[in-house]
């Protein structure tokens, strides 16, 4: 007997664990409970992936992420099988890591999930256009804002949301993904200006339009459930999570305060050679909050250009309970 290849993909799925998107780089705090991965689906509510206490930042067993103002820092993902959505960045002071507000108040970026990433066969249309499977890394760069003092220990936040293609359903969105990297600003050029948050749109379906694929919600907190947390079942393994959020279309456009409306895709053959704009960066203020030195964080060694990089140490590995949709 032969069952339907998307009815395998997903029975497929009894002996494995949730995990469908994370921060690789640089170094997430990581947690247990979720082996990793912060789906708020799951119960997981960030805004990190692991609350501050549990962050090994003041270990001194565990190596430092020092960064210099006005750095390009570069930000990395897998895309773990799954197609679209946003990722938004935010960054604030590590004290403030436990606190939603100060995050929503410090965004520095949003782009495209699958910014430079993409399926593996670029031809499987089992799930829609580009949507197959595929782990390829994603990565976008943050500048570092010039405002911050030296020897401030920060939080970068990293959200995905508007991912589609819940356990091979087509018409189906993930919700909100969450992780954390803590690490010390110190050097570079200072300036008082608050930074603003942008958008860079343009990804492998729409690599030449400042939008992104994405199913659901263009805002953050659309599909973070509230309070609501899945009640498990033995042998059940959808029961682990309120997913999918929204049932609806794959659709285009920008973040929530970058849109002017957002649409249905073209057909498979437009969105694929849409070249109706470059992929320019809009802008919109973001209230920043003020910075100030950490007295707790670890002092910055002398030889700092040698130590300053955009990543100290070896990043986790992607879970290895991930498997195709």
């Amino acid at each position: 007997m032969h069952l339907p290849s998307a009815l395998v993909a997903v029975s497929a799925l009894a002996a494995s664990c949730i995990g469908h998107s994370m921060l690789s780089k640089p170094a997430p705090r990581g947690n247990i409970e979720w082996w990793g991965t912060c789906a708020a689906g799951a119960g997981c509510k960030g805004p990190c992936d692991a609350p501050k206490s549990n962050s090994t930042f003041s270990s001194i067993y565990v190596p430092k992420t020092y960064v210099k103002r006005g750095q390009e820092l570069e930000v990395g993902w897998n895309r773990l099988n799954h197609p679209g959505g946003f990722v938004r960045l935010a960054l604030v002071p590590f004290d403030q890591s436990d606190d939603w507000t100060a995050f929503n108040d410090n965004v520095l970026k949003y782009t495209c999930y699958e910014t430079n990433c993409g399926p593996k066969d670029p031809s499987d249309d089992q799930f829609g256009h580009l949507n197959g499977a595929g782990d390829a890394p994603c990565s976008t760069k943050v500048t570092v804002p010039k405002n911050i003092p030296d020897n401030t220990a920060v939080t970068l936040q990293w959200i995905w949301y508007g991912g589609g293609v819940y356990y091979a359903q087509p018409e189906a969105s993930f919700g909100e993904y969450y992780g954390c990297s803590d690490m010390i600003v110190s050097g570079g050029p200072s300036s008082d200006e608050k930074p603003k948050a942008d958008f860079q749109g343009g990804d492998v379906t729409y690599p030449n339009s400042n939008v992104c694929k994405y199913w659901g919600s263009n805002k953050v907190g659309d599909c973070n459930f509230g309070d609501k947390k899945p009640n498990p079942i033995d042998g059940d393994l959808l029961s682990q999570s309120l997913e999918p959020c929204i049932r609806g279309p794959e659709l285009k456009g920008a973040p929530y305060g970058f849109d002017s409306g957002s649409t249905p895709p073209e057909s498979s053959s437009d969105a694929s050679s849409d070249a109706s704009s470059d992929s320019a960066s809009d802008s919109t203020d973001a209230t920043t909050g003020e910075y100030e030195t950490s007295p707790d964080a670890p002092e910055v060694p002398e030889n700092s250009d040698s130590e300053t990089t955009d990543y100290v140490g070896i990043p986790e590995e992607p879970s290895k309970c991930i498997t195709r949709y």
